[in-house]
C-alpha cells in the first residue's frame, strides 16, 4: 500500500470514529388548556345535576381576576364564596410548569413597577413583602430579590446581540432620527393630563383620560397612526410591531391606535430603588402572585369544575357544574356570581343570554399562543454581543425570543437552565391560529423552535434536555381597531342585578393590573348590593 492511500484510509477512518456523534432529540409533552373538557360543554354529553347547595357568591375563574375577586372580598370580611375553575390549577394566563432544573412560567412573567392609579396592586405587594413600606408612597421600596436583575434584555440583530430592544447597530441616519422623533412623540403623551389632572394612558385602563381627540385613536390601527407621523423607519416598525405581539397578541396593523400608544405612556411606576422601566419578576413568572392568593382560598377552590349552564333570576343564580374528577354535576344556588372567565364561553350556557350581551361579546377576539420551555443542561452559548440577558429577542422572526427562568439566581458558572420561548400566532386570523395549534405536533414545533434559535446559539441543540410546549388558543383578548371605546366594550362595561363579568376581556387587553381591578369592581359591587361597608382598593 502507498503511504498515500495509507494516510487517506487513516484520515476516513478518523473523520467518521472521531466526530461526535449527533445529540439524540431532547424529549417533551404537547400540554394546553383542557380542550376535551371545554369540548364536552359543547356536545351536551355531561350528567344532570344529582345535588344542590347554596352559596353567597360563586367566582367563575381562577386567574388574576377571579383570585383577585376572592382577595377582595376575604379582605372586607366575607368568606361565604366558592371559586370554580375549569383547568387542572388556578392562574388563568399566569399558571406555571417545575422541575429539577427550576420553575418556570407557561404565561404571564413579569409585573410593571405599579403606578399610582394601581392601588390594588401596590396594597397586594405590600401584603406580600415585595413593597417595603407604604404602598401609596409616591416612589416605595421594592424588596431587590424581587426586581429583575442586569442584564435586563438584548436584542439579535444584524448576526449579533445589542443591549436593549429598540434596533440601534446597523440602523440607518434616517432611521434613527424617526426613533428619536417616535421617544418624542411618546413623551408628548405620556406628559398630558386631562382638566380633571388624569393622565391620557393611565393603568388601570378606566382612569385614563377620554376627550375626544384621544378615543379617536382607536378608530385607527397603531400602524397607521405611526406613518401618520412620518415614521416609516423598518426597525421602528419591527420594534412597535414586537411590543403589540408581546402584550396583545396581534400586529400594529391589527392593534388600535389607541392601545398602542397606552402600552408605551401607561407604565410610569418608580420606587426609590426602581425606575418607570424596571420591572418585578420570578422563576415561575406571575404564577409566584397567582399562587399566593389562592392559598388562602383553601378548599374553597374547585379545579376541574365546569360551569355549564346558568340562569339570573330575581333573587339568585343557577348555576349547573361538572366536576371531571369526580365525574359528576351538582347545581349552585348563588346570591352572586362573579363571572371571571373569559366572556366567548358565556353565551353558550347563559339561559336567556341578552341579545346585546351576546352580540358584544361576539366582538371580541382571542390571540392564540404557543409557549415553550426548553430544559438545557448549561446556557447556550452565542455570536459576540451582549450577555445572556433576562429577556432575549430576535429580530425579524415569529417569535417573541426567550426568558431565563434561573436568571434571577445570579450564578457565575454555567449551570443547567431553563428557557421559556414565546410565540403568539399572528400570521393567520385567530381561528386559523387556533386550528394549527391543535393540528401541529410537537415534533414540528420542536424543531422549529431549535431551528431559530440555533441561529443565535449554534450549540441550543447540544444542550437541550426536554422541549415542553403549551398551547393557548384563547390566551388572550385582543385589542383590535375600534373595540376599546367601541359600542360593544361599552355594553360588556353593563352588569346584571346578580350576575357580575369581570375579566381582562372588559379593558380589551390582558394585564395583569386589567384583571385585577375588573375581579375587584364585581366583587366591591357586591358588596355595595349587599348593603356591606367596604374600604375601596380601586377608587
Amino acid at each position: 500500500m502507498h503511504r498515500r492511500d495509507f494516510l487517506k484510509m487513516l484520515g476516513a477512518g478518523c473523520l467518521s470514529g472521531c466526530t461526535p456523534p449527533a445529540p439524540p432529540f431532547p424529549k417533551g409533552e404537547l400540554l394546553g388548556v383542557s380542550h376535551d373538557l371545554g369540548h364536552r360543554l359543547h356536545d351536551g354529553t355531561l350528567p344532570a345535576p344529582n345535588s344542590t347547595r347554596h352559596a353567597r357568591v360563586v367566582i367563575v375563574g381562577a386567574g388574576v381576576a377571579g383570585l383577585s375577586a376572592a382577595w377582595a372580598l376575604r379582605r372586607a370580611g366575607i368568606n361565604d364564596f366558592v371559586v370554580l375553575e375549569l383547568e387542572k390549577e388556578s392562574g388563568g394566563n399566569a399558571r406555571a410548569g417545575e422541575n429539577a432544573v427550576s420553575a418556570y412560567p407557561w404565561g404571564a412573567h413579569y409585573l410593571p413597577i405599579p403606578t399610582m392609579e394601581s392601588k390594588a396592586v401596590r396594597v397586594l405587594l405590600a401584603e406580600l413583602g415585595v413593597l417595603q413600606g407604604d404602598p401609596f408612597a409616591q416612589r416605595p421600596r421594592y424588596d431587590e430579590r424581587h426586581l429583575c436583575h442586569i442584564p435586563h434584555e438584548r436584542l439579535f440583530w444584524n448576526g449579533r446581540w445589542q443591549e436593549g430592544l429598540m434596533p440601534q447597530f446597523g440602523a440607518s441616519r434616517e432611521d434613527l432620527a424617526q426613533i428619536q422623533q417616535f421617544d418624542e412623540l411618546i413623551a408628548h403623551y405620556r406628559q398630558r393630563r386631562d382638566a380633571h389632572g388624569r393622565k391620557a394612558f393611565a393603568l388601570p385602563m378606566a382612569h385614563s383620560a377620554q376627550e375626544a381627540d384621544l378615543l379617536a385613536l382607536d378608530t385607527v390601527s397603531f400602524r397607521e397612526f405611526l406613518l401618520s407621523k412620518g415614521l416609516t423607519a423598518a426597525p421602528l416598525h419591527w420594534y412597535v410591531d414586537y411590543c403589540c405581539r408581546d402584550d396583545f397578541g396581534c400586529t400594529a396593523a391589527q392593534t388600535s391606535a389607541w392601545a398602542g400608544l397606552h402600552y408605551f405612556c401607561c407604565r410610569d411606576g418608580e420606587g426609590s430603588n426602581a425606575t418607570s422601566d424596571s420591572v418585578l419578576t420570578w422563576a415561575e413568572g406571575n404564577a409566584w402572585l397567582t399562587r399566593r392568593l389562592a392559598a388562602p382560598v383553601g378548599q374553597r377552590l374547585h379545579t376541574q369544575a365546569a360551569v355549564f349552564r346558568v340562569e339570573e333570576q330575581s333573587r339568585k343564580v343557577l348555576l349547573d357544574v361538572f366536576h371531571a374528577g369526580e365525574n359528576r354535576s351538582e347545581r349552585l344556588i348563588a346570591d352572586h356570581v362573579i363571572w371571571a372567565a373569559p366572556l366567548f364561553a358565556l353565551p353558550r350556557i347563559f339561559a336567556d343570554c341578552p341579545s346585546d350581551l351576546a352580540a358584544a361579546i361576539a366582538q371580541t377576539s382571542h390571540a392564540p399562543w404557543l409557549t415553550a420551555n426548553l430544559t438545557l443542561r448549561q446556557p447556550p452559548t452565542g455570536k459576540s454581543g451582549a450577555p445572556l440577558s433576562w429577556d432575549n429577542v430576535l429580530y425579524g422572526t415569529p417569535s417573541l425570543g426567550y426568558v431565563v427562568a434561573t436568571h434571577q439566581r445570579l450564578r457565575v458558572t454555567p449551570a443547567p437552565t431553563v428557557l421559556t420561548y414565546y410565540r403568539a400566532l399572528t400570521e393567520e386570523t385567530p381561528a386559523q391560529g387556533r386550528q394549527r395549534l391543535l393540528n401541529t405536533p410537537w415534533r414540528v414545533w420542536a424543531d422549529d423552535i431549535l431551528r431559530e434559535l440555533s441561529v443565535p446559539h449554534p450549540d441550543i441543540a447540544q444542550h437541550v434536555q426536554r422541549i415542553d410546549l403549551w398551547r393557548n388558543g384563547h390566551a388572550m383578548i385582543r385589542p383590535t381597531v375600534g373595540f376599546i371605546w367601541g359600542n360593544a366594550r361599552a355594553r360588556l362595561q353593563q352588569t346584571g342585578q346578580r350576575l357580575h363579568l369581570a375579566h381582562a376581556d372588559l379593558s380589551g387587553f390582558s394585564l395583569f393590573e386589567e384583571a385585577q381591578y375588573r375581579g375587584i369592581i364585581a366583587a366591591e359591587r357586591v358588596m355595595e348590593q349587599e348593603g356591606l361597608r367596604y374600604v375601596s382598593l380601586v377608587a
